[in-house]
């Protein structure tokens, strides 16, 4: 059987409520098993790879944020040093599509590395935990997962890390590929059945190398609606930010005061993406755009286009630089 790592992380997949019914106030109860401990209670799993649980991290992933990523990275790579099969994240599903997003731009290993999470706690009825790791395990372990960048499972489904994204609060099936679909399916009679693969780039052939970094520069998110003003990007602006995504009203508008913010920030060398809060859909670089030196995010959401301006600004501040770079990945 393929050797697969566990790294646990926290999050609903690991935690424990009050009672079975406990199934959406269970984080104000404060329980998440480690890594060790989610692996012992799924004796299923050893029917399916010979698993090494990593003890990282027992956390709600609203408080994951970049540093946390950095440390996680260093973890993928001395886990992936081992020799190992495959590597499975558990994670909260609130960032779980950022924290796969960043490794998938960050990555130097070739081994398959799958980011998975439950939206219903551990102990819960008819929860999905149990599952969804166990078809993660099989994933990570399989030679189908290999070459395809970070994937992301959960429902059976296997998504790219770069496309996916959370579209329900309750729902099981809340992790949705809108514009392209998902890569496959993790099938319960033990088959990874993929039917299509990623074409931009990502792991672990990308020109980003944060392995000794301790940081990664400020990026802030402005997010558009009707009346915005200047305040919130202005705001970005004092507090340091290196560089603003707008979250753009599609198919890539601001309101006429966060433009003119905007554009004040980019004559003070802050670079400046027009992503869209549509949740669907490209985002063209306008003649326009291009002459005020502004940035388009392509379709990637305004929260992964914040990762890829992060990891971007380790390597350059030129904008035809960094717009290639949006391009690509």
């Amino acid at each position: 059987m393929p050797r697969v790592a566990v790294i646990g992380t926290g999050g609903t997949i690991s935690s424990v409520g009050r009672d079975s019914l406990d199934v959406w106030q269970y984080m104000d109860h404060g329980k998440r098993l480690e890594a060790d401990e989610l692996v012992a209670e799924i004796p299923e799993l050893k029917t399916v790879a010979d698993v090494e649980p990593v003890r990282h991290r027992a956390m709600p992933s609203p408080a994951i944020g970049p540093k946390d990523w950095l440390e996680l990275l260093a973890v993928v790579h001395d886990v992936a040093a081992r020799g190992v099969d495959g590597i499975v994240i558990t994670h909260g599903t609130a960032t779980l599509e950022e924290t796969a997003y960043f490794l998938n731009l960050t990555a130097k290993v070739d081994t398959p590395i799958v980011v998975v999470g439950a939206q219903r706690p551990f102990s819960g009825l008819s929860s999905d935990a149990r599952m969804n790791l166990v078809s993660a395990v099989r994933v990570a372990g399989s030679q189908e997962a290999r070459g395809l960048g970070v994937l992301v499972l959960l429902n059976d489904e296997i998504q790219a890390a770069r496309e996916v994204t959370k579209g329900s609060t309750l729902r099981l099936e809340t992790f949705r590929s809108h514009d392209l679909g998902m890569l496959g399916y993790a099938d319960p009679d033990g088959r990874v059945a993929i039917y299509r693969k990623p074409t931009r780039r990502h792991a672990p052939d990308t020109e980003f190398d944060v392995r000794r970094a301790s940081d990664l520069p400020r990026v802030d998110i402005a997010y558009s609606y009707a009346g915005a003003d200047a305040a919130a990007i202005n705001a970005f602006v004092a507090a340091g930010a290196r560089a603003i995504v707008a979250a753009s009203m599609a198919p890539g508008m601001t309101t006429m005061a966060e433009m003119e913010a905007l554009l004040d920030a980019r004559r003070r060398g802050i670079l400046v993406a027009l992503s869209s809060r549509a949740g669907s859909g490209r985002v063209l670089r306008r003649t326009r755009f291009r002459d005020q030196g502004l940035l388009v995010a392509d379709n990637l959401s305004p929260q992964k286009a914040r990762i890829l301006l992060m990891l971007a600004l380790t390597v350059t501040d030129d904008v035809e630089r960094v717009q290639r770079m949006f391009d690509e990945y």
